[in-house]
């Protein structure tokens, strides 16, 4: 690979936000002028041509739907007479909601005689008007554009002397219960956990009318309940027959002919890291000596593509599911299990066919040469990141103790040969004595064949020296570094949880995700940015916006109470204050509440082919490349990359641009069944420990009670104000706290409190605690 000279990257023009609603905020201010885009933009800040293009555009947009009126040539003026609106219904769990939309700067409120059977998400069209005081607005739902969902889950309760019954969905946001006449309960008994789809909602009728779908079973077993969350969030749990045929009828030989076709990388030393419990490998990386002192270094992706070709029964699925789901206690793939655990995954001696970046990279971590492409490659070893992080620290504990008997031989250099052994201890006392440190007791190293060899030591201690120096310069640049502990629960055969535990980022999983950065990185580079400028080329970025300073300015409000403090003066000192604020509550009882309020401070990651750049990685060009096993994305940019290797010219933006909300959505909705995974598994939990008090720390407070989180566990429950006996205790807005009325005894947010399990209820999946008062 040849030197290249260093680019200096210049970031592409920022994505106006919020423009309609600002354009909305300009044009009211003097309802009787008119502005041009000029003006607009002067009042927005707005300089970049790129920035006034936008501009442009939804101007000529709002003037077509007749939002605004354009009364002369390029001159706009708001439209007076237009009292309607189009937005989102945000029902709250009190029945109440909010009409939100680009037309006025807040959300609207809209009380539940309102609502006009609009339910949550839906999009609506609604009358606008004044309250009677003249200064806020309420709105009246008048129409359903579109209904978010259709399906819901719940519970039966049949009419024991008539022949219907009623389905009490289990989301709170849905405010009427859906009624069912016998004809169509579809089998379902009374007290089973159901999916309802509304069929018709009569304008006399206080409930909408449904079927029932789907029998999932009776309330509280794992497995209804783990169907219930997946249906609740509209993911599948299993795939159709013609999915699973469509699949079993590709070819999965490697034929010489499509390896003609492709770099063969076979013999160059492979190896994957992946969690000890993992089944579908997506990735892997390859290590390589160069004379020159450099290090050749292949981040390889399974060619899901080469599989997955477009208009296919299998591609339509894959689209549609778009992500992978990961509950507590399994996963739900993309792709069935034939390509994302069988011919698609990357396991050890088996070739495989790949999609590539290969870096030629320097001892001090500089990319000298790349090149991408497809590949052919044999993984010779599988690690499971705690075997990966045994010999990073391994080595580590010689390195230290060599450097204070000042000698100078490393642990690439030990004595490790070949081991093979199916008795795990003659096994760990081999691998000891060779690397001369203890197997740490998380490391599972049994009933396996185990090869060490000096060449895949060597390979992992340079890529794991290379991936600090990778990361030491991202969280220079401004990179976010939110190394959260993950909450993991020990289950037993019939998957209840018997224990707890948290895991947590190491060397090892550092390492995997500094490469898989840069090769996203890269790629996109490759595609988004040539000669100094910004290519315009269609392609799936993955960005992430700067925080708002409004949300910022909260954050700061609810850390102060435990005396932390950021600095927003500039980028890089909030970028560098909330890296100190994270360092410093590691390992605290606040730390779990602080790091959810830090990452809710921050914009949502979404893909688009409009780039802005990711903030949090402070990256100016990202992509997803590295796992397109489980997100339809990756696979996306695999086709439009190797479309432009092709010579391809830019295909338009406007569908794949809805592929990437589509695939958004799909991720958001899968971020949430997990998270409900866990709530639940946590309340299960708990269920066997009515008896203990825990140590927690209070996370939240309201006018009806205090959150608290246990600290051994991270499971939060509330304790509510009228189970406090000792005293009338009163809600403080401003102190965040609740006051006793005669003792001034006052329970504040990260106070340290005691607790007890007051009743752990599955069905709600709620969680309520006693206090143990002093």
């Amino acid at each position: 690979m040849t030197k290249k000279k260093k680019k200096i990257y210049k970031k592409k023009g920022k994505v106006v936000k919020n423009l309609t609603r600002n354009i909305f905020k300009i044009l009211k201010e003097n309802s009787e002028k008119f502005y041009n885009h000029k003006q607009i933009a002067a009042k927005l800040k707005v300089s970049d041509t790129d920035g006034k293009t936008q501009i442009i555009k939804k101007l000529a947009e709002l003037a077509a739907t007749k939002q605004i009126k354009e009364i002369d040539r390029g001159k706009f003026q708001i439209n007076t007479d237009r009292k309607y609106s189009i937005g989102t219904l945000d029902v709250t769990s009190s029945g109440n909601g909010y009409f939100v939309t680009d037309d006025y700067e807040d959300d609207i409120f809209i009380p539940n005689i309102n609502l006009g059977k609009g339910l949550h998400n839906d999009t609506v069209k609604a009358y606008v008007y004044k309250r009677r005081s003249g200064k806020k607005y309420e709105a009246d739902v008048v129409e359903i554009v579109a209904r978010a969902k259709t399906e819901f889950v719940g519970v039966l309760q049949k009419n024991p002397t008539k022949n219907f019954g009623f389905v009490v969905p289990d989301n709170n946001k849905m405010y009427a219960d859906i009624f069912v006449s016998e004809s169509k309960m579809n089998g379902a008994e009374d007290g089973d956990k159901v999916q309802a789809k509304l069929l018709d909602w009569p304008s006399n009728s206080k409930n909408p009318f449904g079927k029932i779908t789907k029998v999932l079973g009776k309330p509280g077993e794992h497995n209804t309940e783990m169907h219930s969350i997946l249906l609740e969030y509209d993911l599948p749990y299993e795939f159709e027959p013609e999915v699973e045929k469509d699949a079993e009828s590709l070819s999965i030989e490697i034929t010489e002919k499509e390896i003609s076709k492709r770099r063969d990388m076979r013999k160059d030393l492979t190896f994957t890291i992946d969690p000890k419990d993992a089944k579908d490998f997506d990735d892997a990386l390859s290590f390589t000596k160069l004379e020159n002192g450099n290090f050749e270094i292949g981040i390889h992706i399974a060619d899901v593509s080469h599989y997955l070709q477009p208009k296919t029964i299998l591609d339509d699925e894959a689209y549609k599911r778009a992500t992978s789901v990961y509950l507590v206690d399994r996963v739900v793939p993309m792709l069935p299990e034939m390509l994302s655990n069988g011919v698609c995954s990357l396991r050890p001696n088996e070739e495989k066919l790949t999609f590539s970046a290969v870096f030629e990279i320097s001892q001090k971590a500089q990319i000298v040469g790349e090149w991408f492409g497809r590949t052919v490659t044999y993984s010779d070893q599988r690690f499971a990141y705690e075997e990966a992080q045994y010999l990073i620290e391994a080595n580590r504990k010689e390195r230290l103790e060599k450097r204070g008997k000042n000698q100078d031989k490393t642990a690439s250099q030990a004595n490790l040969n070949v081991v093979t052994s199916s008795d795990s201890a003659v096994l760990q006392n081999r691998i000891e004595k060779s690397l001369n440190c203890t197997i740490p007791a998380d490391v599972s190293i049994t009933d396996k064949e185990y090869t060490v060899t000096p060449e895949i030591v060597e390979a992992t201690l340079k890529l794991d020296e290379l991936a600090k120096i990778l990361r030491k310069k991202r969280m220079k640049a401004g990179a976010i570094s939110f190394d959260r502990v993950e909450v993991k629960f020990n289950l037993d055969e019939e998957a209840n949880p018997v224990g707890v535990f948290f895991k947590e980022s190491k060397d090892a999983n550092k390492l995997i995700e500094e490469f898989m950065l840069l090769a996203n990185r890269k790629v996109a580079e490759f595609i988004g940015f040539s000669k100094g400028k910004a290519t315009n080329k269609t392609f799936i970025y993955r960005i992430h916006d700067e925080p708002d300073d409004e949300k910022l300015a909260s954050l700061q409000n609810m850390i102060s109470k435990f005396g932390y403090k950021i600095n927003t003066d500039t980028k890089e000192t909030t970028s560098d204050s909330l890296n100190q604020l994270l360092s410093d509550v590691h390992g605290k009882a606040e730390s779990n509440m602080i790091e959810t309020l830090t990452i809710r401070t921050m914009s949502k990651a979404k893909y688009t082919t409009q780039n802005i750049g990711h903030y949090g990685l402070a990256f100016d060009y990202y992509s997803h490349f590295t796992s397109p096993i489980r997100r339809y994305p990756d696979v996306m940019t695999h086709r439009l990359l190797q479309h432009y290797l092709d010579g391809g010219e830019t295909p338009k933006a406007d569908s794949f641009e809805e592929k990437c909300k589509h695939s958004s959505n799909r991720e958001e909705l899968a971020s949430k069944a997990e998270r409900s995974s866990i709530k639940y598994m946590q309340i299960k939990y708990m269920q066997d420990h009515n008896d203990a008090i825990f140590d927690g720390v209070i996370t939240g407070v309201t006018e009806w009670g205090i959150y608290v989180e246990i600290s051994s566990n991270k499971c939060e429950g509330m304790v509510r104000i009228k189970d406090i006996k000792s005293d009338y205790y009163t809600f403080d807005e401003k102190q965040y706290a609740i006051i006793g009325q005669s003792s001034k005894n006052m329970y504040q947010l990260g106070d340290n409190v005691k607790v007890k399990v007051k009743k752990a209820d599955l069905e709600r999946k709620h969680l309520d605690f006693n206090l143990i008062e002093d």
